[in-house]
C-alpha cells in the first residue's frame, strides 16, 4: 500500500469474497469476455483479495436458454482466472439443479479452491449429495441459503446446522432480493452463529440502498465472510460496493488484509471494462427489493413487461406474492400474461 494510504485494522478478521466475475454476469446477460475476466482477476489478485468467485451468473452447469447463455463455456471461464490468479483463491458457485457432479469435478480439475453450493431458504438437503461429494474430493466447501428472506431466522439457523452435518465448511445467507434492512440481519446472523461453529457469511444485494449497512451489520452480530462486487457489479441494484465495504470495515478496526489502492484501482477498472455502467437504484429495483424478488430477475421482467405491454412494477409485486424464487423465470411470462388479460377484461 502506498505510504499516504490509510492502514488496515487490527481487530477481527473480515475474509472478503469478490462475486464480481459470478453475480456481475447478471447485469451483462452473462457476456464478460476472456480479456475482461483476465484483466479484472490480475487487478484483485495484486489487491490482495483472497477469493474470487467467477462463472455463469447462476453458477456452473446454468448457460442455457432458460437463464441466459454464457458467452465462454465454465471450462473457458475458470481455466481463464485460475491462471491469473496468484495468490488469491478460486471460487465457484453451483445450484443443484442447474450443475451436477460433473460439473463439480471439472472445477476440481480446473483447481477451484472453494466451492459454494446454494439452495432455497428451506431446502439444505439439496445440498447433501454434492457436499458429501466435496467433503470426499478435500474440497473447501460452503453452503448458501438462498431468498433468506422468506422464513424465520429460527429456520435458518436450523437448516444451517444441517449444511455443516452434509459436510459444509461454511455456511451463510444470500438477501437475494435486497429486502432486509439491518435489523433483519442481526436477527438472522445472530441465531446462525449461535447454531454453528464453522464460518457464517452474508451476501447482500442493495435494491434498498442498504447492502453496505446489511453487510456491518452482519459483521456486528458474528458473520466471518462478506460477499461484495466491484462497484457494485451484479443482478438488479446491484451487490454490496466491494471499494466501498473495505475501507468502512478498516475504519470501524476489522482487518482485511487488502490494500486500498489496489482495491480502488481493481474497481476502476472494472467500471471501465466491465460494465455499461455501474448499477444504480432505479424504480424498479426498489420494488423488487421491496416485493421480495430476486433480484436476477430484473433483465427478463423488463423485457417482457415491454413486450406484453404490461407495468414491470405490476409483475414483481405479483411474482412476489406467488413467492417466485431463482429457476422459475418461466413464472414470469405467466404473470405478464394474465396481467395483460386482466386489464383486457
Amino acid at each position: 500500500m502506498s505510504a499516504s494510504a490509510p492502514s488496515g485494522g487490527t481487530g477481527k478478521p473480515v475474509l472478503i469474497y469478490d462475486a464480481s466475475l459470478r453475480d456481475g454476469h447478471h447485469a451483462v446477460r452473462h457476456q464478460l469476455g476472456r480479456d475482461q475476466l483476465r484483466a479484472y482477476a490480475e487487478a484483485a489478485d495484486a489487491a490482495g483479495i483472497p477469493m474470487v468467485e467467477v462463472g455463469h451468473g447462476n453458477g456452473l452447469g446454468a448457460s442455457s436458454l432458460q437463464v441466459g447463455q454464457a458467452r465462454l463455456s465454465d471450462d473457458e471461464m475458470l481455466s481463464i482466472v485460475r491462471e491469473s490468479l496468484r495468490d488469491s483463491a478460486m471460487a465457484v458457485f453451483m445450484l443443484p439443479g442447474w450443475g451436477t457432479t460433473a460439473d463439480l469435478r471439472r472445477a476440481i480439475a480446473h483447481e477451484a479452491d472453494v466451492v459454494r453450493i446454494g439452495t432455497h431458504c428451506t431446502e439444505g438437503d439439496l445440498a447433501e449429495r454434492h457436499l458429501g461429494f466435496l467433503r470426499e474430493q478435500g474440497v473447501q466447501a460452503q453452503a448458501v441459503l438462498l431468498m433468506s428472506h422468506m422464513t424465520s431466522a429460527e429456520r435458518l439457523a436450523h437448516e444451517c446446522a444441517r449444511l455443516v452435518e452434509f459436510g459444509a465448511n461454511a455456511v451463510g445467507i444470500m438477501d437475494s432480493s435486497g429486502h432486509y434492512l439491518p435489523a433483519d440481519v442481526t436477527e438472522r446472523i445472530g441465531a446462525m452463529r449461535a447454531a454453528v461453529e464453522v464460518p457464517v457469511m452474508f451476501h447482500a444485494h442493495n435494491n434498498l440502498g442498504m447492502a453496505v449497512a446489511n453487510s456491518i451489520a452482519a459483521v456486528e452480530a458474528g458473520a466471518d465472510i462478506l460477499d461484495a462486487c466491484a462497484r457494485g457489479f451484479g443482478a438488479g441494484a446491484g451487490n454490496t460496493q466491494l471499494e466501498v465495504l473495505v475501507p468502512v470495515l478498516e475504519r470501524m478496526g476489522f482487518s482485511t488484509g487488502i490494500d486500498l489502492y489496489g482495491l480502488l484501482d481493481a474497481a476502476d477498472l472494472a467500471e471501465r471494462t466491465l460494465m455499461p455502467a455501474p448499477p444504480t437504484i432505479d424504480s424498479v429495483s426498489v420494488v423488487s427489493g421491496l416485493a421480495g424478488v430476486f433480484s436476477g430477475f430484473k433483465t427478463r421482467v423488463l423485457d417482457i413487461a415491454r413486450r406484453e405491454d404490461v407495468d414491470p412494477r405490476d409483475v414483481f409485486f405479483e411474482l412476489g406474492k406467488r413467492q417466485a424464487v431463482a429457476g422459475q423465470e418461466d413464472l414470469i411470462v405467466e404473470v405478464a400474461l394474465a396481467l395483460k388479460a386482466a386489464r383486457s377484461a
